[in-house]
């Protein structure tokens, strides 16, 4: 029989999801299974965009142009300007998700063989889009002592090579939670300009700040335009993972240019995706307000719970709606497939996302969990509950 490819075999399973079978026979077990482990927000979607969806009237569901339809683009550059990042609509090309986005940006800016710096922990699955393009990814730590603030920009320097072409950022961070500032932002402006790299940042959680902090976007960097793609996504900003609607943007036409002949490869990304994201734009502000409220009453919640709980550290995030936790655990992995297989409570539990599928260093988040605050109070009630009933009796946990 033939043999897969070498990058299938390269290819990295999600640490995310590979507890799933776990979770589905606990389920068919009959035990309520509470999911702290992936970022699927349960706050409605807004009522325009499903109206949209409703009302469509169109004969012929047809091909968009490979870039997105012009109506989106125009109107989503709109948005940008509102907060203050000034866009064209010709500085946009709409990706079948901020995964398309990620995707497309590395394969225009990077030849298989080079290097790309990571502060990690990182969102797992920019492992199996460097992997995809044959990129390779060369993380620098931040540390949970530190909050996982963005590690000194010497030591990033220290990770650069002549095989170092980009940076990637993600702000808010997911898995952390970390809001960077701007001035950490305008410290890897230098080092982007000094080494003449690209800097590509992830801001999908842009609306999820909380304490009266501001985002502040790469794209307003100035000095180096020509160096930054931002990655955007309407997934959990309008709560429409399932539209698979993301965004390039950047105000370098060569990359658009070279952006786009990948998108005419896969052809157009998905038409009532765009029809729903474009209406979305016009969700009022109260929704964002509302969503903001109830995301930091579960944060505060959740961290002040976890932080009760004898060995547990929690940072307090000020953005997106994940932390990664330290546990007093002997390995975050095998505790988490033990919640699944051999506990209960109450015929209940839960499923984390174990913290060493966030990093590329061997050894690293051996103890920490990636928890998302996704659910509404009174099931984060139960869950911190079952988590700390959980830590008194796993065979393995450690000493503090």
């Amino acid at each position: 029989m033939p043999s897969i490819s070498d990058r299938g075999r390269l290819m990295p399973a999600s640490p995310i999801r590979r507890l799933v079978p776990y979770s589905e026979e606990a389920k068919r077990k009959g035990r309520k299974v509470y999911h702290l482990n992936i970022g699927q927000p349960d706050i409605p979607t807004p009522e325009v965009a499903i109206n949209a969806l409703r009302n469509i009237n169109q004969k012929v569901l047809e091909y968009s142009h490979s870039a997105g339809n012009e109506s989106y683009r125009r109107k989503l550059a709109t948005y940008y300007q509102k907060i203050g990042i000034n866009i064209d609509f010709h500085e946009i090309l709409i990706t079948t998700g901020g995964s398309e986005a990620i995707l497309f940006a590395l394969m225009s800016c990077i030849n298989p063989g080079e290097e790309v710096i990571i502060p990690e922990p990182f969102y797992a699955n920019y492992n199996g889009f460097a992997t995809t393009a044959g990129v390779k990814i060369v993380p620098v730590t931040s540390y949970i002592k530190d909050d996982f603030a963005l590690p000194a920009i010497t030591d990033i320097e220290k990770k650069i090579s002549s095989k170092t072409k980009g940076i990637i950022v993600c702000n808010p961070n997911n898995p952390t939670g970390y809001l960077y500032s701007k001035e950490e932002l305008l410290h890897l402006k230098e080092i982007v300009k000094k080494h003449d790299l690209f800097l590509f940042s992830d801001e999908a959680y842009r609306e999820f700040c909380y304490d009266g902090a501001e985002h502040f976007s790469a794209m307003n960097l100035e000095g180096i335009e020509n160096n930054v793609i931002m990655l955007d996504s309407v997934s959990k900003r309008y709560s429409e993972c399932g539209i698979r609607i993301g965004a390039l943007i950047t105000k370098n036409k060569e990359i658009i240019s070279t952006a786009l002949k990948f998108a005419q490869a896969r052809l157009s990304p998905p038409g009532l995706g765009q029809i729903a994201a474009e209406a979305s734009i016009d969700t009022p502000d109260n929704y964002f307000k509302e969503v903001n409220r109830e995301y930091t009453a579960r944060r505060n919640f959740m961290v002040e719970a976890l932080n009760k709980i004898p060995g547990v550290y929690c940072p307090k995030p000020k953005g997106a709606f994940y932390t990664v936790v330290k546990l007093p655990v002997d390995d975050a992995e095998k505790f988490a497939q033990w919640l699944l297989e051999e506990f209960d409570y109450n015929n209940q539990t839960v499923m984390v996302a174990p913290g060493s599928g966030f990093y590329s260093t061997p050894g690293s988040g051996k103890n920490e969990v990636r928890i998302a605050y996704v659910l509404k109070i009174e099931d984060l009630k139960n869950a911190m509950m079952i988590l700390e009933e959980a830590l008194a009796i796993y065979p393995g946990r450690e000493k503090f």
